[in-house]
């Protein structure tokens, strides 16, 4: 096949990235987030947590491993096992579920990697689950036809646990190392000397990267490596472009540069398999200059109108990690999450939480089971559409704000909408009790010749200086968000 376009490291170059169709029709992908942070099943960044004194893991890693001078990190990993891990039975769930692609980490902050790698001998190949975990993931998804994706979380990592480097600073361990000082395992815990402070501040997570060269030339060579070994659909990183400021360094920078040399090896890579670019990249620097190399990735949080490009929110059931003590999100939140998200030109990837020997919990099921009888009904006005003239109409707003995910309290005011063909789908946040569809939003130019209830029959409305009334019945096909799909002349 001949290559139609190959990319340079540049952003003049990658600026003519065009998003896949595959992406573009998809609205829904789930997402493993998954490594040997779930073993505590104490919730996310234990491993950066466990070394910050006073903090809820590290008293949890305290009273159940002991002290982090004695058990550190190195000593979690080695108990991940996956030894329940069965890919093919939880593709199959997630595929009913909805999911049109599928995304597995490759590593997180933590540095131990998903997959076997010359750079790096921490990873479930070696050590742990003694399992290629991604490429049982990629194996997975092609059985059942899904594009696959990972996860990149590296960049941040060499910054992020400066902390491993600390001790306490009072008790019966005040003054002693933790055991990233201990200079047999430098490889694995970095040797990040230049970002380790004495201010003990947990909270002071920045830089997010590093300027450190050799790190940065690390990181790029594990990019290519892991591009190499399964040629993803997908790549997500956890930041901006590497290894630039979120929405302050200047595109003419060079702290960019390392990024945009992953960025179009795995163009370039997917150009030489399918003879044109299939591969999407996901970064969350908000500027347009910046983030049309690829698409928008926004973490826990929307955006509140349509969108000129494809954008991705990347959210949870519960905490990104499995924690026993998290409460999960409710189906029907999800639902009214990702209708809002898909009106606005977004796509939806969700993590589902795995337990740490690699199995789901019953809640899990319920909500995937609950998301299966909703795509059952509802999933032709999800999936190949694109946004109306409008995101939708009526009173509520969903809260953007930080990564506050709250449950919104719609009205029967409010709709959402995607169209495709003749059809423009209506999707009712809160069906009326009085079982009348107000729609307020269609021009003269709108023309309606039926309305069906997605899942049931078609419906009597009627129609008058663009307004559109139409009569539901009593019983809704599903106990969650409603579709009308009105087709046009």
């Amino acid at each position: 096949m001949e290559n139609k376009q190959t990319f340079s490291s540049s952003f003049d170059s990658l600026l003519q990235f065009e998003c896949p169709e595959w992406f573009r029709d998809a609205k829904f992908g789930i997402w493993s987030h998954w490594g040997p942070q779930s073993v505590p099943m104490c919730g996310d960044w234990y491993a950066r947590n466990m070394y910050i004194q006073g903090t809820p893991q590290y008293q949890y890693h305290l009273r159940h491993y002991g002290h982090p001078s004695k058990f550190g990190y190195k000593d979690i990993c080695a108990l991940w096992k996956a030894e329940k891990f069965n890919p093919d039975e939880l593709m199959e769930m997630y595929v009913k579920a909805g999911a049109k692609y599928f995304v597995a980490q490759a590593m997180h902050h933590d540095h131990f990697f998903n997959f076997p790698s010359r750079f790096n001998s921490f990873n479930s190949a070696q050590m742990g689950p003694k399992k290629d975990i991604c490429g049982m993931w990629k194996a997975a998804a092609d059985k059942f036809g899904l594009p696959f994706g990972l996860t990149e979380h590296l960049g941040a990592s060499f910054s992020w646990w400066k902390v491993n480097k600390w001790c306490d600073t009072y008790g019966p361990y005040a003054g002693v190392p933790y055991d990233g000082s201990d200079p047999e395992y430098k490889d694995f815990y970095f040797e990040n000397m230049e970002h380790v402070t004495d201010d003990r501040d947990g909270s002071d997570f920045y830089p997010w990267y590093t300027s450190n060269k050799r790190f940065q030339e690390y990181w790029l060579g594990v990019m290519k490596e892991v591009i190499d070994l399964y040629q993803p659909d997908l790549l997500y990183t956890d930041g901006p472009l590497p290894f630039g400021l979120q929405d302050i360094t200047e595109v003419e920078e060079p702290a960019f540069q390392k990024g945009l040399d992953a960025v179009a090896y795995l163009y370039n890579t997917s150009v030489k398999k399918h003879g044109e670019n299939h591969a999407v990249y996901t970064q969350k620097d908000r500027r347009s200059e910046i983030h049309r190399i690829g698409v928008l990735d926004i973490e826990k949080s929307q955006l509140p109108g349509i969108q000129p490009n494809a954008w991705q929110t990347d959210t949870c059931i519960g905490n990104w990690f499995y924690d026993a003590k998290q409460t999960f999100k409710k189906p029907g939140h999800i639902v009214e999450m990702l209708i809002d998200i898909i009106s606005k030109n977004g796509t939806m990837l969700l993590n589902i939480l795995q337990r740490p020997d690699g199995s789901i919990d019953d809640e899990t099921v319920y909500i995937l089971e609950e998301l299966a009888s909703w795509f059952r009904v509802c999933s032709e006005g999800v999936y190949g559409t694109r946004p109306w003239r409008v995101f939708g109409e009526g009173d509520t707003k969903v809260l953007i704000e930080g990564f506050k995910e709250v449950e919104t309290q719609w009205n029967s005011s409010d709709f959402r909408f995607t169209t495709k063909g003749k059809n423009l789908y209506a999707f009712m946040l809160k069906a009326s009790e009085k079982r009348v569809a107000v729609i307020k939003s269609l021009g003269e130019q709108d023309k309606a010749v039926s309305v069906r209830l997605l899942g049931g029959e078609k419906l009597p409305f009627t129609q008058s200086y663009g307004i559109l009334t139409v009569k539901l019945p009593q019983q809704l096909p599903t106990k969650y968000t409603n579709c009308l799909a009105i087709e046009f002349e």
